[in-house]
Protein backbone atom coordinates (compact mmCIF):
# COMPACT_ATOMS: atom_id res chain seq x y z
CA UNK A 1 0.00 0.00 0.00
CA UNK A 2 1.02 3.58 -0.56
CA UNK A 3 0.01 6.59 1.50
CA UNK A 4 0.35 9.96 -0.17
CA UNK A 5 -0.15 13.09 1.93
CA UNK A 6 -1.65 15.84 -0.24
CA UNK A 7 0.27 19.10 -0.12
CA UNK A 8 -2.91 21.03 -0.91
CA UNK A 9 -3.85 20.58 2.76
CA UNK A 10 -0.49 21.82 4.04
CA UNK A 11 0.33 25.30 5.31
CA UNK A 12 0.97 27.34 2.15
CA UNK A 13 3.30 29.58 4.14
CA UNK A 14 5.38 26.61 5.30
CA UNK A 15 5.61 24.21 2.37
CA UNK A 16 9.22 23.35 3.15
CA UNK A 17 8.41 22.53 6.77
CA UNK A 18 5.39 20.42 5.84
CA UNK A 19 7.31 18.61 3.11
CA UNK A 20 9.90 17.72 5.74
CA UNK A 21 7.09 16.47 8.01
CA UNK A 22 5.79 14.27 5.20
CA UNK A 23 9.29 12.99 4.48
CA UNK A 24 9.69 11.84 8.09
CA UNK A 25 6.20 10.34 8.32
CA UNK A 26 6.94 7.00 6.59
CA UNK A 27 4.56 7.93 3.76
CA UNK A 28 5.66 6.79 0.30
CA UNK A 29 4.46 9.59 -1.99
CA UNK A 30 3.77 13.32 -1.79
CA UNK A 31 0.70 14.25 -3.82
CA UNK A 32 0.91 17.63 -5.55
CA UNK A 33 -2.33 19.06 -6.94
CA UNK A 34 -1.73 21.49 -9.80
CA UNK A 35 -4.80 23.62 -10.53
CA UNK A 36 -5.14 26.16 -13.34
CA UNK A 37 -8.33 28.00 -12.35
CA UNK A 38 -9.99 26.74 -15.54
CA UNK A 39 -10.25 22.94 -15.47
CA UNK A 40 -11.09 23.39 -11.79
CA UNK A 41 -12.20 26.62 -10.07
CA UNK A 42 -9.04 27.13 -8.06
CA UNK A 43 -5.32 27.88 -8.52
CA UNK A 44 -2.60 26.14 -6.54
CA UNK A 45 1.09 26.30 -7.46
CA UNK A 46 3.48 25.70 -10.33
CA UNK A 47 6.76 24.01 -11.30
CA UNK A 48 8.94 26.41 -9.32
CA UNK A 49 7.35 25.29 -6.06
CA UNK A 50 7.94 21.64 -6.98
CA UNK A 51 11.54 22.45 -7.94
CA UNK A 52 12.11 24.16 -4.57
CA UNK A 53 10.71 21.19 -2.64
CA UNK A 54 12.46 18.44 -4.61
CA UNK A 55 15.81 18.61 -2.74
CA UNK A 56 14.04 18.36 0.63
CA UNK A 57 12.79 14.78 0.34
CA UNK A 58 13.18 11.45 -1.43
CA UNK A 59 9.41 10.88 -1.47
CA UNK A 60 7.88 10.05 -4.84
CA UNK A 61 6.43 13.26 -6.27
CA UNK A 62 2.97 12.44 -7.62
CA UNK A 63 2.03 15.48 -9.72
CA UNK A 64 -1.68 15.66 -10.51
CA UNK A 65 -2.45 18.09 -13.34
CA UNK A 66 -5.99 19.39 -12.99
CA UNK A 67 -5.44 21.61 -16.00
CA UNK A 68 -7.13 22.27 -19.33
CA UNK A 69 -3.85 22.45 -21.27
CA UNK A 70 -1.47 20.06 -19.53
CA UNK A 71 0.76 19.60 -22.59
CA UNK A 72 2.60 22.88 -21.94
CA UNK A 73 3.21 21.83 -18.32
CA UNK A 74 4.58 18.33 -18.80
CA UNK A 75 8.20 19.22 -19.45
CA UNK A 76 8.39 21.97 -16.79
CA UNK A 77 7.08 19.62 -14.10
CA UNK A 78 9.26 16.75 -15.31
CA UNK A 79 12.32 18.98 -15.04
CA UNK A 80 11.16 20.29 -11.65
CA UNK A 81 11.28 16.79 -10.17
CA UNK A 82 7.98 14.99 -10.80
CA UNK A 83 8.26 11.21 -10.65
CA UNK A 84 4.75 10.60 -11.96
CA UNK A 85 2.43 12.91 -13.87
CA UNK A 86 -1.31 12.32 -13.76
CA UNK A 87 -3.70 13.72 -16.37
CA UNK A 88 -7.50 13.54 -16.63
CA UNK A 89 -9.47 11.21 -18.87
CA UNK A 90 -11.94 14.09 -19.31
CA UNK A 91 -9.43 15.63 -21.77
CA UNK A 92 -10.78 13.24 -24.42
CA UNK A 93 -8.77 12.95 -27.63
CA UNK A 94 -5.77 14.61 -26.01
CA UNK A 95 -5.27 11.75 -23.54
CA UNK A 96 -3.26 9.34 -25.71
CA UNK A 97 -0.80 11.96 -27.02
CA UNK A 98 -0.29 13.17 -23.45
CA UNK A 99 0.41 9.63 -22.25
CA UNK A 100 3.10 9.20 -24.91
CA UNK A 101 4.60 12.59 -24.08
CA UNK A 102 4.85 11.72 -20.38
CA UNK A 103 6.52 8.43 -21.28
CA UNK A 104 8.98 10.24 -23.56
CA UNK A 105 9.95 12.41 -20.60
CA UNK A 106 10.80 9.27 -18.66
CA UNK A 107 8.05 9.67 -16.08
CA UNK A 108 5.37 7.30 -14.84
CA UNK A 109 1.88 7.91 -16.18
CA UNK A 110 -1.23 8.45 -14.08
CA UNK A 111 -4.79 8.78 -15.36
CA UNK A 112 -7.53 10.36 -13.28
CA UNK A 113 -11.33 10.16 -13.49
CA UNK A 114 -13.79 12.59 -11.88
CA UNK A 115 -16.94 11.49 -10.00
CA UNK A 116 -19.47 12.35 -12.76
CA UNK A 117 -17.43 10.69 -15.52
CA UNK A 118 -18.34 7.24 -16.87
CA UNK A 119 -15.62 4.87 -15.67
CA UNK A 120 -15.64 3.06 -19.04
CA UNK A 121 -13.74 6.00 -20.54
CA UNK A 122 -10.53 4.88 -18.82
CA UNK A 123 -10.68 1.34 -20.22
CA UNK A 124 -8.79 1.97 -23.52
CA UNK A 125 -5.79 3.32 -21.61
CA UNK A 126 -5.40 0.79 -18.80
CA UNK A 127 -2.57 -1.13 -20.46
CA UNK A 128 -0.60 2.08 -20.99
CA UNK A 129 -0.65 3.63 -17.52
CA UNK A 130 1.08 3.07 -14.21
CA UNK A 131 -1.60 4.54 -11.96
CA UNK A 132 -5.37 5.04 -12.07
CA UNK A 133 -6.67 7.75 -9.74
CA UNK A 134 -10.36 7.77 -8.84
CA UNK A 135 -11.49 11.16 -7.55
CA UNK A 136 -13.78 10.60 -4.58
CA UNK A 137 -14.79 14.27 -4.44
CA UNK A 138 -15.32 16.80 -7.21
CA UNK A 139 -11.83 18.27 -7.74
CA UNK A 140 -10.82 21.83 -7.01
CA UNK A 141 -10.91 22.26 -3.25
CA UNK A 142 -9.67 20.36 -0.22
CA UNK A 143 -11.72 19.33 2.78
CA UNK A 144 -14.76 18.01 0.90
CA UNK A 145 -16.95 15.11 1.98
CA UNK A 146 -16.24 11.70 0.48
CA UNK A 147 -18.66 10.66 -2.30
CA UNK A 148 -19.62 7.07 -1.51
CA UNK A 149 -21.13 6.62 -4.98
CA UNK A 150 -17.56 6.46 -6.34
CA UNK A 151 -16.85 3.14 -4.62
CA UNK A 152 -18.26 1.02 -7.50
CA UNK A 153 -15.75 2.74 -9.81
CA UNK A 154 -12.91 1.53 -7.61
CA UNK A 155 -14.37 -1.96 -7.64
CA UNK A 156 -14.68 -1.88 -11.43
CA UNK A 157 -11.12 -0.77 -12.18
CA UNK A 158 -9.88 -3.33 -9.67
CA UNK A 159 -11.84 -6.04 -11.50
CA UNK A 160 -10.42 -4.94 -14.87
CA UNK A 161 -6.92 -5.01 -13.41
CA UNK A 162 -7.37 -8.61 -12.28
CA UNK A 163 -9.12 -9.76 -15.47
CA UNK A 164 -6.39 -8.34 -17.73
CA UNK A 165 -3.49 -9.08 -15.37
CA UNK A 166 -2.39 -5.44 -15.40
CA UNK A 167 -0.12 -3.79 -12.87
CA UNK A 168 -1.43 -0.24 -12.44
CA UNK A 169 -1.99 0.99 -8.93
CA UNK A 170 -5.44 2.28 -7.95
CA UNK A 171 -5.56 5.52 -6.02
CA UNK A 172 -8.32 7.43 -4.27
CA UNK A 173 -8.28 11.17 -3.71
CA UNK A 174 -10.78 13.30 -1.84
CA UNK A 175 -12.35 12.99 1.58
CA UNK A 176 -10.01 10.11 2.47
CA UNK A 177 -9.79 9.94 6.25
CA UNK A 178 -9.61 7.33 9.02
CA UNK A 179 -13.25 6.39 8.41
CA UNK A 180 -13.48 6.31 4.62
CA UNK A 181 -10.07 4.76 3.94
CA UNK A 182 -11.33 1.33 5.03
CA UNK A 183 -14.16 1.48 2.45
CA UNK A 184 -11.62 2.35 -0.25
CA UNK A 185 -9.32 -0.51 0.73
CA UNK A 186 -12.17 -3.01 0.63
CA UNK A 187 -13.17 -1.74 -2.81
CA UNK A 188 -9.67 -2.41 -4.17
CA UNK A 189 -7.68 0.81 -3.78
CA UNK A 190 -4.03 0.56 -2.84
CA UNK A 191 -2.89 4.20 -2.99
CA UNK A 192 -4.51 6.59 -0.52
CA UNK A 193 -4.21 10.33 -1.08
CA UNK A 194 -5.18 12.17 2.08
CA UNK A 195 -4.90 15.84 2.88
CA UNK A 196 -6.69 17.27 5.88
CA UNK A 197 -6.77 14.02 7.88
CA UNK A 198 -2.97 13.83 7.77
CA UNK A 199 -1.64 17.38 7.70
CA UNK A 200 -4.06 18.56 10.39
CA UNK A 201 -2.73 15.93 12.79
CA UNK A 202 -0.34 17.01 15.53
CA UNK A 203 1.94 14.13 14.49
CA UNK A 204 1.86 13.42 10.78
CA UNK A 205 3.93 10.29 11.34
CA UNK A 206 1.38 8.91 13.83
CA UNK A 207 -1.48 9.80 11.48
CA UNK A 208 0.18 7.95 8.59
CA UNK A 209 0.79 4.95 10.84
CA UNK A 210 -2.84 4.94 11.99
CA UNK A 211 -4.12 5.10 8.40
CA UNK A 212 -1.79 2.28 7.37
CA UNK A 213 -3.04 0.05 10.20
CA UNK A 214 -6.67 0.68 9.24
CA UNK A 215 -5.99 -0.20 5.61
CA UNK A 216 -4.12 -3.39 6.47
CA UNK A 217 -6.93 -4.52 8.75
CA UNK A 218 -9.21 -4.40 5.70
CA UNK A 219 -6.76 -5.89 3.20
CA UNK A 220 -3.60 -7.49 4.64
CA UNK A 221 -2.35 -8.28 1.12
CA UNK A 222 -1.58 -4.59 0.62
CA UNK A 223 1.41 -4.96 2.94
CA UNK A 224 3.24 -6.55 -0.01
CA UNK A 225 2.61 -3.71 -2.48
CA UNK A 226 5.88 -2.09 -3.51
CA UNK A 227 6.32 1.54 -4.54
Amino acid sequence: MIIAPSLLAADFGNFAKDTARASKSCAEWLHLDIMDGHFVPNISFGPQVVKALRPLTKLVFDVHLMCSKPKILLEPFAKAGADMITIHVELGDAVMPLIWEIKKLGKKVGLCVNPPTDISLVKPYLNRIDHLLVMTVNPGFGGQEFIYETLPKIQQVNAWRSERNLKYTIGVDGGVNFRTVSECARAGADVFVSGSALFAAHSLKQAVSKMRKIVLQNDPALADLKV
